[in-house]
């Protein structure tokens, strides 16, 4: 596994809960390592992707009366991970060391979430899935093939709107970005009330001038709500750290209102988005996001981006940054 010792503490998506079927092996990939996710009662466990004898991905075995078997020689694993059998040896004892590597994995969102090392904290808040007044789509989960913080800091810069999604998030005839204030403390970084015109700013087709309030809660997690006389839309954004240069989005739209448009049309509308994103991004050099500010030219309209940055080297990010 890549060693990020901030990523390796750190909650990431790696399957939708929908995905995670009880009885099946479903494979994932994170931080450069194969991992593979099983259902055990009301637990999700996930491991290496590796039997210890020959490197054989368990992910292609099978499960049986609660254990993981290995496709190639059969060694069978309990739910601690340890080998309880040898079908070559049945009268061997396995020794203690033939195990596989547990990971911390848990359920949030509808989502399995993943923690390679021992996590410093939960999964990020999503404030907006424990109110009843709004409804939450999953979309997702989308490729890029860039940096994850490349990827995340696209998520937080409303000044392309008018280029890259225009006719959606943005106008060429509104490209002004107002001064807004940033925030950096304990709790990550916060960029609070960013105008803009939005001729469709939800797939609804009603313009409005929305204003943006950005929560970047982790290195590679960040949350926006923003508001238009009155209706409220939410959105929490998690990129997995595939390899240096390849990631993976995962975004849940919340909206207290439009409880009548088709699932399918919010998703759409996101992919759709996304879709105009993803070449800008893995367009973008350096590929590793430049934690120097002096190497890219910065405007008033990039503090949160230069926030962010700033942030990720103080924390000492390593992962996917020059």
């Amino acid at each position: 596994m890549i060693d990020d010792p901030i990523l390796k503490r750190d909650w990431h998506v790696v399957a939708w809960s929908r995905d995670l079927i009880e009885g099946q092996l479903l494979p994932a990939r994170l931080l450069g390592e194969d991992v593979v996710l099983w259902r055990l009662g009301e637990q999700v466990m996930a491991w290496q992707d590796l039997c210890v004898h020959r490197g054989t991905r368990l992910s292609i075995g099978r499960i049986e009366n609660e254990q993981v078997i290995c496709p190639y020689h059969g060694w069978t694993y309990d739910e601690s991970g340890q080998c309880v059998r040898i079908p070559a040896h049945p009268e061997q004892t396995p020794p203690a060391k033939a195990r596989v590597e547990r990971y911390h994995a848990r359920e949030a969102y509808g989502a399995v979430w993943v923690c390679p090392g021992d996590p410093v904290q939960d999964v990020p808040p999503f404030p907006e899935w424990h109110d009843s007044t709004f409804r939450v789509v999953p979309c997702g989960p989308y490729a890029f093939r860039a940096s994850g913080p490349r990827a995340l800091e696209n998520f937080l810069d409303v000044a392309h709107f008018p280029f890259v999604h225009e006719g959606l998030l943005g106008d060429q005839g509104h490209t002004e970005i107002e001064d807004y204030n940033v925030i950096t403390d304990e709790r990550g970084v916060t960029a609070e009330d960013i105008r803009v015109w939005q001729p469709d700013p939800d797939g609804t087709g009603q313009g409005a001038l929305v204003s943006y309030n950005y929560h970047v809660y982790r290195p590679l997690t960040a949350h926006f709500e923003k508001s238009a006389q009155g209706p409220r839309f939410a959105m929490l954004f998690n990129v997995t750290p595939v390899e240096p240069l390849q990631s993976v989005g995962w975004m849940w739209v919340a909206m207290n209102y439009g409880h009548h448009l088709p699932e399918s049309d919010i998703s759409g509308f996101q992919d759709r988005v996304v879709a105009q994103d993803i070449p800008i991004v893995e367009s973008q050099r350096p590929e590793r996001l430049p934690l120097d500010l002096q190497s890219e030219l910065h405007l008033r309209s990039d503090r949160t981006a230069i926030a962010y940055r700033r942030w990720l080297n103080t924390l000492g990010l390593s992962f996917g940054t020059a």
